[in-house]
């Protein structure tokens, strides 16, 4: 049977049977089968597939998620301008966010992130693949991985990293960000159970070592300094230290010292099970704004460590939990000594 006698006989046109059919057999995702991507799995893809603005096929599209902290002196942008994937586009990790929230970085609601792709011409088909600066191997990409999850993109990778794409030799481009076409990005819908609450970790904290209790644990992945109270948080005026209960991991012990790239799934397990994690308990990733707490969900994703059904990610975070906890709720403990 012809494409055409075949599309006719099912009801559909002939370009949304290509889509349906011959994508299923032939997209470029199923040469990004892992959620982590390696810079020779990209380059690849992308020779494939191209992100065209002509044409209508499902595309790759690497995203760059650049973000510094705010005492850092750099920011995305620049970087980014500096040198970049060929026809990637940038996603601002400052912007994309809830606008009404004093806290900073806290999800932006099913509006305003389908506003933001479809100026960023995405569309709900195409594989997006995520990255983050050279300077910092593995830093921000993964909360807009988790972003984008959680509202349901069907296809998003994490590359695995931009300081590999540069030192093997792959091709870069620099510049002025060009112009895409905007499409319409159809509002999706928030899986709120991946979300960890303002209540949801104080319910933790001060159930922790009660008899009875769920045995939430919380993973924070700021540095130890800030852990134990002993360093300054990078917000002036915000107490450092930790939650009853939880468990110092900064996330750069979960990437390779050298390459700044997440090592392998064994490797990662090895590293929580030090830490004792437990992977039958629920577990809250957080951190300072809600950014490198998924570093450690995509840690413990590509692990396969812990049900995906009790992992969360705290939005607010740290930012969140020093201003909003009161002193006499002693929630906020520091090393002594």
């Amino acid at each position: 049977m012809t494409f055409a006698a075949l599309a006719r006989s099912s009801r559909i046109g002939l370009s949304s049977w290509r889509a349906r059919n011959i994508h299923a057999n032939m997209s470029p995702t199923r040469n990004l089968s892992s959620y982590l991507v390696t810079p020779k799995e990209l380059n690849e893809a992308l020779k494939k597939n191209p992100p065209s603005p002509i044409s209508t096929d499902p595309r790759v599209i690497p995203l760059c998620a650049s973000w510094f902290l705010p005492n850092d002196g750099r920011t995305g942008i620049e970087v980014f301008r500096e040198q970049r994937i060929p026809k990637a586009r940038f996603f601002d990790v400052d912007k994309v966010i809830d606008k009404h929230s004093p806290y900073p970085h806290m999800l932006p609601d099913a509006k305003g992130f389908a506003a933001a792709l479809s100026e960023l011409g995405i569309r709900k088909e195409d594989t997006v693949v995520i990255y983050d600066t050279k300077e910092l191997g593995i830093f921000s990409a993964p909360r807009v991985g988790w972003t984008f999850k959680i509202f349901g993109h069907p296809n998003v990778h994490i590359l695995n990293n931009f300081k590999l794409w540069v030192e093997e030799g792959l091709p870069t481009e620099s510049g002025e960000l060009y112009s895409v076409e905007c499409c319409p990005y159809p509002i999706p819908k928030l899986d709120e159970g991946k979300v960890a609450s303002f209540e949801d970790v104080k319910e933790a904290a001060i159930d922790y070592n009660k008899e009875g209790a769920e045995g939430v644990q919380i993973l924070d992945a700021r540095s130890n300094g800030r852990f134990e109270g002993k360093d300054p948080e990078p917000r002036e005026g915000l107490s450092s230290g930790h939650m009853p209960g939880s468990i110092s991991l900064p996330f750069s012990a979960l990437l390779e010292q050298k390459t700044k790239a997440y090592p392998s799934a064994e490797k990662l397990r090895s590293i929580f099970e030090q830490k004792g994690v437990d992977p039958n308990k629920p577990i809250i990733s957080s951190c300072g704004t809600g950014v490198t707490a998924c570093v450690i969900e995509t840690a413990l994703e590509v692990a396969g460590y812990g049900s995906p059904e009790s992992r969360k990610v705290y939005d607010g975070s740290w930012t969140e939990w020093a201003q909003r906890v009161r002193p006499s709720d002693n929630l906020i403990l520091k090393k002594e000594g």
